[in-house]
């Protein structure tokens, strides 16, 4: 396309929107991609001639005015970086009434006239009601490792999250071969198995235990033993967090069958890294699409992917219900780890 050409569509483009200012926030905790959503937000609102507002650290900054203009040198060079440039906060003050008053001042000083929010549920959750409360254009993102937001088949972060639980799993393995133990690896996951059974059918985990369905420590006791009777000396178990304690499976396995036991609690470790190419991409197009869902008036609603295409759910039905397990997943997973 010619520069010429180039010109010509971004002023069209800014004549078919009365949209001509927005503003961005990433909330909750923190996933990998988040930074290729800012970034995407940003670039596709100013080659549609918008303006973008950074707001820092979430609804806490929403409320405190941390904010400022973001131009297309700010969000250079961050496209592969973890974390989120924008930081992101939880904020007990925004779920009040006087809180979110405070917001909408903002909203009314620095001429908002539409917000991205990238996150999860309680993010999704803020933002609705704020939009319920006054009106403002909201277009949700989901930003979340738990993959749990109903609506979309994956969430910003998720991938990366278990390419790092897998690189953990094979490290930990060579160490359970070597000396012929079984290890207990604790994943997040307080309400969402999504991390644990991904992780843990890509690792050739032994056992996996995750918060949606009951757990038998004794049928995992019973694995155990077939295996070592065929002469496997070593195996692999995830745990989620919301499951069980890895440190308590650990003792649990060890006083019922005998054999030694390792426990590795992954915790935060999960959060942090550089973006695998499938959040870069499913952050970008995300990011993209929320822009466009707030200059064409689709006030409320979340960007989602389904079956490998873009999707639009309505925010307030994101969190009447979590990204439901794949049960017969669960099943394979059992099936190959006899």
């Amino acid at each position: 396309m010619s520069l010429k050409k180039l010109v010509d569509v971004v002023e069209y483009d800014r004549g078919c929107s009365n949209v001509q200012r927005i503003a961005v926030l990433t909330s909750g905790g923190d996933s990998p991609g988040m930074n290729a959503a800012i970034r995407a937000v940003v670039r596709k609102a100013i080659f549609h001639g918008l303006e973008v507002i950074g707001i820092q650290r979430g609804y806490s900054g929403f409320i405190d005015a941390d904010m400022g203009p973001m131009n297309l040198s700010s969000v250079a060079d961050i496209i592969h970086r973890g974390g989120t440039i924008l930081r992101t906060a939880r904020s007990e003050e925004f779920k009040t009434p006087q809180g979110r008053a405070k917001a909408h001042e903002n909203v009314l000083r620095f001429g908002i006239q539409g917000l991205v929010v990238i996150g999860g549920d309680g993010s999704f959750r803020g933002a609705n009601v704020f939009h319920e409360e006054y009106g403002l254009p909201v277009a949700g993102v989901p930003g979340t490792i738990d993959n749990d937001i109903a609506g979309t088949d994956y969430s910003i972060g998720f991938d990366t999250a278990v390419n790092t639980v897998v690189e953990a799993i094979n490290k930990i393995r060579d160490t359970a071969t070597s000396h012929e133990r079984t290890f207990i690896l604790e994943v997040m996951g307080r309400e969402s198995g999504h991390i644990a059974l991904t992780a843990g059918l890509a690792g050739g985990a032994e056992s996996i235990l995750i918060p949606e369905l009951d757990n038998n420590i004794n049928e995992v006791c019973e694995k155990l033993y077939r295996g070592y009777k065929r002469g496997k000396l070593h195996s692999i178990i995830i745990v989620a967090e919301g499951a069980a304690s890895g440190l308590e499976i650990g003792k649990k396995l060890h006083e019922m069958t005998g054999l030694e036991t390792k426990v590795t609690i992954l915790g935060h470790l999960q959060r942090g890294g550089t973006p695998t190419a499938f959040d870069r991409i499913l952050a970008s197009r995300m990011g993209a699409t929320a822009v466009e869902m707030l200059m064409s008036g689709n006030a409320k609603h979340m960007v989602g992917i389904a079956g490998g295409k873009i999707v639009s759910e309505s925010l307030a039905d994101t969190f009447k219900c979590k990204n439901a397990i794949d049960l017969e997943l669960y099943k394979l997973a059992g099936i190959l780890s006899i």
